[in-house]
Formats: structure tokens, C-alpha cells, sequence
């Protein structure tokens, strides 16, 4: 999970992963509000 290490040359997080993980956890977090939000709107317009 050195994703960043081997894309772009540099160690972050000294090797540690925990940058990817923050980076794929926040990810996850916005798609999933994003089809919250859309849920709850389509929800309100029906």
C-alpha cells in the first residue's frame, strides 16, 4: 500500500501506509456522502 512512494519518488509517511490510507478512507467517505445526499434528495422531490 506504497502507492505514493512508488508514483511520485518520495516517503511521506516512511513507509508506513498510513497517508494511503488516509487518502483512501477520505475518498470513501465523500463518494458515500455524495449518494447519501443524492438519495435523501431524490427522497424529498417523490
Amino acid at each position: 500500500m506504497n502507492w505514493i512512494e512508488t508514483l511520485f519518488h518520495i516517503d511521506p509517511d516512511l513507509g508506513t501506509g498510513s497517508l494511503e490510507t488516509l487518502i483512501v478512507g477520505a475518498v470513501v467517505l465523500v463518494a458515500a456522502g455524495l449518494v447519501l445526499s443524492r438519495a435523501t434528495r431524490s427522497r424529498r422531490t417523490s
